[in-house]
């Protein structure tokens, strides 16, 4: 966008003439050309005018993503409905940062059954994946310790496998474990259960997980009933026990409505960092379970927040969605939402309900309560607000001498294991957030032997030549790099070979005891962020607003000080909440480069471990690993399997496969043949 005479932006009026006044959608674009924004609006013209008038209204949010806007494009839709699809689809894809987010927490996982396979598992996800299209279910978010406590239930209650073995795959090929022995698992490794039957008891556990007790209570009963007339007591037995596990279940259960109400009431509570979202789903009368979602939408209305969890939310429910959601605020576009979710469900029709009074109104509001109490416990909890972390990027900002504080900062981590599998994990933090999709991984390939500053020179050069590339995301504000001044040193000299001006760069340093200590400055200083919040502890009559020491790296001798300008304003919290956001940043870009680092490793070692096999290079060790999933695979195989499987390697290399792993049986088996006459 253009600047006028004023140094305002330039409105785009010429191309606003051009923009039809259908409904549809529109994407908002930074100077990266990565869209930052998704909205759908009834009449496309008149709502992006009023984005690019000359005093635009709208919250603090809404007015910095326009001083970031340097494009847009839109799509025409027939209605808001489509509008509505659209806008989610797009949000989902795009991930924008202007757009209120659902967000990824470790702390509160999903229980996933993968229905999608022949033999579907019941396991620990942390997040909704895209399999859910292909039919996967997702129950939760739980509390970690809560999903814990339900998977333990679940395999107690139901006869499923807890093994990592894969069916049909490996059916016959192991003895049964004890759960079979003890009624704990149907025992599908023998073969003898098919693939019908052990979905069958799966769906008990999904049924398990909606509430819908009365139809597995019936079954079970049935079966017990079989069971004992055949005279298979202790069989009956252990059905008996899960049953009575069921009814006290059931029973524990309070009806918060004197009617059969099927529905789910959404709680909503917002601090200054975040917005929590609660669900209480309602089957006949009773709660059967609650979830809870937290959303960076501080500065959004609550009207905005709860059509974005709809819109995000429900569709991944799919049919299992209730016709009945209650909500604690009148929507503008109640009707199109409406019938979006209908559409989402494929049978019935979803009302979205504000009730004033009665019973409805009784659950709606005890859903508030406890979304209240959810993110006070989350606030406690986490030691962390969005305010903090605010507060660190601003003083990251004073102390690189950046205009503003930095909205995207990259950090590079180098790891290698001697010479051999060398890489560098890049992470993005954004608003002082991770954004883990947004990493990269570099494995160095120009370096030879060890030379850390020159790998991290390469990793940084090849991610500055990617600075366009809309895949990486926008030009960072803040290179961090985990090393010392030679890090440093050695990109400051490349972005200054590059003419590069408007990126920061500076390294984080760590103690003796392996711990984030403080900043190495581009020239060469140390900020000793965690000696001056020690000595500011010690000295009690410290002024509140004492400043950052900087430290020579060379003499450990302090050369000056740092005073930033509110001396009030910047104090030790500040310096614990800035040491805080680097070690964070440091600590995941450590992850990630170890996680690179391993896998390099083990495909290293698989690589070697085949070809030590006579007749196995290179192009047979690929025919191997595309016919086979793993190394265990090979292992077990038989010479026959292997044949079959890749038969491009020939007998005799088969053979020489087989014998690789099974000595014993092929010197056995030679000594017979050399005996035969």
């Amino acid at each position: 966008m253009t600047q006028d005479k004023r140094g305002g932006r330039q409105p785009f009026d010429a191309r606003m003439d051009l923009v039809p006044t259908d409904p549809g959608v529109y994407l908002m674009k930074d100077g990266a050309g990565q869209v930052i924004y998704v909205g759908k609006a009834v009449n496309l013209r008149q709502r992006l005018r009023s984005y690019f008038t000359e005093n635009p209204v709208g919250s603090e949010k809404v007015l910095a993503m326009i001083r970031r806007i340097e494009d847009f494009t839109y799509l025409v839709t027939r209605n808001e409905l489509e509008a509505l699809i659209l806008e989610s689809n797009l949000i989902k894809r795009y991930q924008p940062f202007y757009n209120i987010l659902l967000k990824d927490d470790h702390d509160y996982p999903y229980i996933k059954v993968t229905l999608q396979e022949e033999y579907p598992r019941v396991m620990k996800a942390y997040r909704i994946g895209d399999d859910v299209k292909e039919g996967a279910r997702y129950y939760g978010p739980y509390l970690n310790g809560d999903l814990n406590r339900a998977l333990r239930t679940i395999h107690q209650m139901f006869a499923l496998k807890t093994c990592r073995r894969v069916f049909p795959r490996d059916v016959g090929k192991e003895r049964p474990c004890l759960n079979y022995y003890i009624h704990r698992c149907v025992g599908p490794c023998l073969g003898t259960v098919s693939a019908d039957d052990y979905r069958a008891e799966v769906m008990k556990v999904c049924a398990y997980l909606e509430g819908r007790y009365d139809g597995i209570v019936r079954n079970l009963e049935d079966q017990m009933l079989e069971a004992s007339e055949g005279l298979k007591f202790e069989k009956a037995a252990v059905l008996r026990d899960r049953v009575r596990s069921l009814r006290a279940l059931e029973e524990g259960q309070h009806a918060v409505l004197d009617i059969r109400f099927d529905g789910d009431a959404l709680g909503l509570a917002g601090n200054a960092a975040e917005v929590a979202v609660l669900k209480l789903e309602i089957r006949k009368g009773k709660i059967i379970g609650t979830s809870t979602f937290f959303l960076d939408a501080a500065a959004s209305e609550p009207a905005e927040v709860l059509e974005a969890f709809i819109l995000q939310y429900y569709p991944t429910v799919g049919e299992r969605m209730p016709t009945r959601i209650l909500i604690p605020e009148e929507l503008s576009n109640i009707e199109s939402l409406e019938g979006f979710l209908s559409e989402t469900r494929g049978k019935g029709t979803v009302r979205l309900e504000v009730p004033k009074r009665g019973e409805r109104r009784r659950v709606l509001e005890l859903a508030m309560e406890n979304a209240t109490q959810a993110l006070r416990r989350r606030t406690l909890v986490a030691g962390s607000s969005q305010t903090a972390l605010d507060a660190a990027l601003q003083y990251l900002g004073e102390a690189l001498n950046l205009v503003q504080p930095p909205f995207r900062v990259e950090a590079f981590d180098i790891s290698n294991m001697g010479t051999n599998d060398m890489t560098c994990g890049m992470v993005v933090f954004e608003n002082g957030r991770v954004r883990r999709n947004a990493g990269r991984l570099f494995n160095i390939k120009w370096v030879e032997g060890i030379d850390d500053y020159a790998a991290m020179r390469e990793a940084v050069e090849r991610r500055l030549n990617r600075l366009g590339d809309e895949k990486f995301g926008m030009k960072p504000d803040v290179i961090l790099l985990d090393g010392g001044r030679g890090h440093v040193s050695a990109i400051v000299d490349l972005l200054a070979s590059r003419g590069i001006e408007d990126i920061a760069v500076a390294g984080m340093v760590k103690d003796q005891r392996h711990r984030t200590r403080g900043l190495v400055l581009a020239d060469g200083r140390i900020l000793e962020l965690a000696e001056s919040i020690r000595r500011g502890e010690r000295e009690t009559d410290l002024d509140a607003g004492a400043g950052l020491t900087v430290m020579d790296q060379d003499s450990g001798l302090g050369v000056g000080e740092i005073f930033l300008e509110d001396n009030e304003e910047y104090g030790r919290e500040h310096q614990r909440a800035l040491l805080r956001l680097l070690a964070a940043i440091q600590n995941e870009a450590h992850r990630l480069a170890n996680k690179q680092r391993q896998k390099m490793a083990k495909k290293r070692t698989t690589r070697f471990s085949l070809e030590d096999i006579p007749g196995v290079g290179p192009a047979r060790r690929k025919i191997l690993m595309k016919a086979f999933p793993s190394i265990k695979a090979i292992r077990e195989a038989s010479y026959e399997e292997i044949l079959e499987q890749a038969p491009e390697l020939g007998s005799n290399v088969a053979r020489n496969v087989w014998a690789h792993y099974h000595p014993e049986e092929a010197a056995e088996q030679t000594g017979k043949e050399e005996e035969t006459p």
